[in-house]
């Protein structure tokens, strides 16, 4: 007979002494489980005992968490977070720095269980870390010359202590005084600091930036850009990848009006010629974190082009008027003729003549068609950029089309105007960073001026494309779509510099744009006759298993993952696979990610595949705090494995792609004999019987 399925079997540690096998009854409350236990070891006073995962984590059981205990677990008797919390308490306050550090290294460790990491707040514990920073310190400033390496660990050791207690969101980051910034700050501000600290230090910054707008003002005054860029221009990549993030938190909360000129210091500092030489082009591989920071950058970037480009231009305002006369100016080498000069009327009417020339809608009063927001502004702005840093091409553009009289001209104007609008919306240019993309683009830390000078590109593709269509004015929207789609699949590529992404364009010619049309129609043509209908039918049930096949494949190959805590960046790693046989899952944590597959013999921790009851996932998971999907191919991988193990259906993006894709392949396969044969919609009506069946065939 199977237990019961309240009853878990398990092993319990106690130091000392022989581990117990022994059967927990989830019914019964934890403290009598745990007095039993206690019992059974003639321990007193069971209450100052509890029971932990007996694995890295040390995590402690609870009510809340008991029901994560499984048949075959490991678990140990402990003190409680209660004794460990008092105990902790006391010791990391010892003269003794060996004991110090002792206590403070094991106090980074259990902090990062929140049973313990409650009962340590609430004897102020957060308190006492702080004022160690702000003045324990100072202690150990005259020893730090002949013992640096433990002063190191010893402040490496309380920060990363205080980091993982914050990590859990019980205490409020608007506690903390100006005397524990500056000395966080101190650490960042100095040239020579060790590695842990200074990672420490830059994510407790970070933190108090983006939880507190009070401590952004604070950090504000206490770190400056010229004090960051050091850091970006080291060998390690954990610690750039905090120094952008710190930036990246100043840059988002500080106030409208100051982004501006933050922007110009960063200008100033050269960040990013500097991110550029010693991050995307370093020898080090990009990771997800850095891409990450790297496009929340690229975003707040862009983002400053949100004032402009919902600005509306002040026909009556003479310095934007002289804006378009200076476009005017450069591409009919043409000075403004002076008041006295032919009559008012002559003068009308050779800028009207004009400015139908540049391809303004209104020819009359130019400065109506940068009254629609967006862009704004921002048109006009990437005109001039445009007329007076690239000015041949500018004025060959405007001529070219000037001198048309077939109608085919492209109205260079309305163009510029649109295609703005276009670039905006591609990069979406007002939007706040999502918190899980890592879509950057190494091409815009190229160019101090990156979206002018991507504008001047795809001016100049638009102009070529539309003689390529041989367009009128009746085709402007189908120009600027082919224009997009252009742009959008040059910028899929992900071009290392504007010249390669201007070469990537030139092979996107509107001929070979339709091709790659054909080619994905034919590639995604769903035929809507019966007998093809019922073929994709037949066919599916086989491409869902061969799915399903590689799918737990992949699981008994297994996968490296990363930890993720609150603060998104973890250095630790845990590994888990699939048993051959597809009954168990293996897994355990790694100090360091694997080069290769990680033999079942080394995870130490298994979970029975009949234990799992559901997969759930996204904001149904209770786990996520992130608010976005995971659309990580792995995790779809994962997902999609134990939904086949568990004989559910397999619903992630990745297994429709895949289904799509398969489905599409075989089902050319199998026509490819048909191809230029029309297939009916419906069969052929079957013929009437006949009359009779008296009727021989005469082989003679």
């Amino acid at each position: 007979m199977p237990p019961p399925a309240d009853i878990v079997k398990v092993a319990i540690e106690w130091p000392g002494a022989f581990p117990k096998l022994m059967e927990i009854d989830q019914k019964k409350p934890l403290s009598a489980i745990i007095k039993e236990v206690c019992e059974g070891w003639s321990l007193g006073n069971h209450e100052n005992f509890a029971l932990q995962i007996a694995d890295a984590t040390n995590f402690y059981i609870t009510e809340k968490n008991r029901n994560d205990i499984k048949n075959g677990s490991i678990l140990r008797l402990t003190s409680s977070p209660y004794q460990t919390a008092v105990q902790l308490h006391e010791r990391i306050q010892s003269s003794s720095m060996d004991a110090k550090l002792e206590s403070l290294k094991d106090l980074a460790n259990a902090s990062r269980d929140i049973t313990f990491a409650q009962e340590f707040i609430n004897l102020d514990g957060i308190s006492l870390l702080t004022q160690m920073v702000e003045s324990g310190t100072e202690r150990y400033q005259k020893l730090q010359k002949i013992m640096k390496p433990c002063f190191g660990d010893l402040l490496s050791f309380t920060l990363t202590a205080f980091v993982e207690l914050m990590d859990h969101g019980i205490v409020s980051w608007d506690t903390f005084s100006v005397a524990f910034i500056k000395k966080i700050a101190s650490y960042v501000n100095k040239s020579a600091m060790d590695t842990a600290v200074l990672q420490r230090s830059l994510a407790i910054l970070e933190s108090m930036v983006l939880n507190s707008q009070d401590l952004y003002h604070k950090v504000a005054q206490e770190i400056t850009i010229g004090q960051l860029i050091p850091h970006l221009q080291g060998t390690d990549q954990d610690i750039q990848t905090y120094t952008i993030a710190v930036i990246n938190a100043l840059f988002l909360k500080a106030p409208e009006e100051k982004r501006q000129e933050m922007a110009h210091i960063l200008a100033q500092k050269q960040l990013r010629s500097i991110i550029l030489s010693n991050v995307i082009r370093s020898p080090t591989p990009i990771n997800d974190e850095m891409a990450h920071q790297l496009y929340v950058l690229q975003v707040l970037t862009f983002n400053l082009l949100e004032d402009r480009m919902m600005t509306k231009m002040d026909p009556q305002d003479q310095a934007q008027r002289d804006i378009i006369f200076e476009l005017r100016r450069i591409a009919f080498d043409v000075e403004c003729e002076p008041n006295n000069s032919g009559s008012i009327e002559k003068r009308k009417s050779m800028y009207t003549r004009d400015y139908k020339k540049l391809g303004f809608i209104n020819h009359v009063n130019p400065a109506v068609d940068f009254t629609q927001i967006p862009p704004g502004m921002l048109a006009l702005d990437n005109m001039l950029y445009f007329a007076r840093h690239h000015q041949d091409a500018y004025i060959r553009i405007v001529l070219e089309n000037s001198s048309r009289e077939d109608k085919h001209e492209c109205p260079f104007g309305r163009s510029s105007i649109e295609l703005t609008k276009m670039l905006c919306e591609i990069l979406k240019v007002g939007e706040l960073p999502s918190e899980n993309c890592h879509d950057f683009h190494p091409m815009f830390f190229t160019h101090d001026r990156s979206f002018e000078e991507f504008f001047c590109i795809c001016i100049q593709l638009l102009n070529k494309t539309w003689k390529e269509m041989r367009a009128t004015s009746e085709d402007f929207n189908k120009v600027m779509q082919v224009v997009r789609e252009q742009i959008m699949r040059a910028l899929t590529l992900k071009p290392n510099s504007l010249d390669q992404f201007k070469s990537r364009l030139q092979n996107l010619s509107y001929t070979e744009i339709l091709k790659i049309r054909q080619s994905e129609r034919m590639n995604q043509e769903d035929f809507q006759s019966r007998p093809i209908l019922e073929l994709r039918e037949k066919i599916q049930p086989e491409i869902m298993e061969l799915i399903k096949q590689q799918r737990l494949n992949r699981l008994c190959d297994g996968t490296c993952f990363r930890k993720i805590s609150s603060r998104r960046r973890q250095d630790k790693f845990w590994y888990c696979r699939l048993s051959p046989n597809h009954k168990v899952l293996h897994y355990g944590d790694l100090e360091e990610s694997p080069q290769g597959e990680v033999p079942h013999d080394s995870l130490q921790d298994k979970l029975p595949v009949a234990d799992i009851k559901a997969v759930i996932t996204g904001k149904d998971c209770p786990h996520m705090k992130e608010k976005g999907a995971l659309k990580q191919n792995k995790y779809c991988m994962w997902t999609d494995g134990l939904n086949a193990l568990l004989g559910k259906e397999m619903t992630s993006d990745y297994t429709k792609s895949d289904m799509d894709t398969l489905l599409s392949m075989e089902m050319k396969l199998r026509l490819l004999d048909l191809e230029n044969i029309q297939i009916p919609e419906a069969p052929p009506p079957i013929p009437k019987e006949p009359s009779n069946y008296d009727f021989v065939y005469d082989c003679n």
